[in-house]
């Protein structure tokens, strides 16, 4: 996720992202560069058409394209502060089940302390990577078991298992009378809420913007764009191909844009710091575990 101060308004507008959009859509400026310069050089040069160029009807369309991408910009936000939350949901409840857990271990039982420890610090790691193409494992770390370990290495949903093995270590604790059953539910609250992100945040990436939608938007962009040079040619002449092409630019942008963000668990620039925020979360609960152990 790029940093940015909103109030340096020449860094924003040179920035390099712009010319990252601009060599995605290379091929496309390349080939509307052509297309206009060729319906210009036809009317204006070689064909008197019995025709006057006008923007009456684009003017009608561009309303009816406006409320399109205005919802299509809306979904994708809705979707990427929505991931934002539920990993802002996950920060603080893994202080408050470490704080919790922290208080409630005793300070030498050093087994469960560096379980839950070091758990809590993998799930986040597990559930970012998870989200993309695959957990690391050398960003997961030994909680004190290579058996363990190996249960971990072996899982295709790898925080799903994470969860297991806490609720398991929970249960076992609790056999053995080390914490009470209201004690117990209370934790169980917690990790209750670790399920319910990874699975809103599961949903966010496996539910994409129906097809259809995402399929006549791009139709109608293209219909839109590729009909603009007939609305300008005859009133603008040559000027009608920078016309063409700043439009072509704004409106497909702006499509790029919702493209990336509806899905913010990437690497793309504008995809959430899930990197920085699971770091972050591994260090707060070492630094909870370690003023427990004080």
């Amino acid at each position: 996720m790029q940093r940015y101060d909103s109030k340096m308004w020449f860094s924003i507008i040179f920035h390099a992202y712009s010319r990252g959009i601009l060599r995605k859509l290379r091929p496309s400026i390349v080939f509307m560069t052509i297309y206009a310069t060729a319906i210009c050089v036809v009317v204006i040069e070689y064909f008197e058409l019995p025709f006057k160029s006008t923007t009456q009807v684009h003017s009608i369309l561009s309303i009816v394209l406006g409320l399109f991408l205005v919802f299509r910009m809306n979904s994708a936000y809705e979707r990427w502060w929505e991931g934002r939350s539920q990993w802002g949901l996950m920060v603080n409840d893994s202080r408050n089940l470490a704080q919790k857990l922290s208080a409630l271990l005793p300070k030498d039982d050093q087994d469960n302390r560096l379980f839950f420890k070091t758990m809590l610090g993998n799930f986040p790691f597990a559930l970012k990577e998870h989200l993309r193409q695959g957990v690391k494992f050398e960003e997961i770390e030994n909680p004190g078991s290579d058996e363990i370990m190996s249960a971990i290495k072996k899982a295709n949903n790898v925080p799903n298992v994470i969860l297991t093995l806490i609720y398991a270590r929970i249960q076992t604790l609790f056999n053995k009378k080390e914490i009470t059953g209201e004690q117990l539910i209370v934790i169980d609250t917690e990790l209750h809420q670790y399920s319910s992100i990874q699975g809103a945040c599961e949903r966010i990436k496996n539910t994409p913007i129906p097809y259809s939608y995402s399929m006549y938007i791009k139709k109608f962009i293209f219909i839109f764009v590729i009909t603009l040079p007939f609305g300008f040619v005859t009133s603008f002449g040559y000027f009608t191909i920078l016309i063409v092409l700043m439009l072509f630019y704004v409106l497909v942008s702006i499509e790029l844009i919702a493209e990336e963000i509806e899905d913010p668990f990437g690497h793309d620039i504008n995809d959430l710091p899930t990197d920085q925020l699971a770091d972050k979360i591994r260090k707060d609960v070492v630094e909870i575990f370690s003023v427990g152990e004080a």
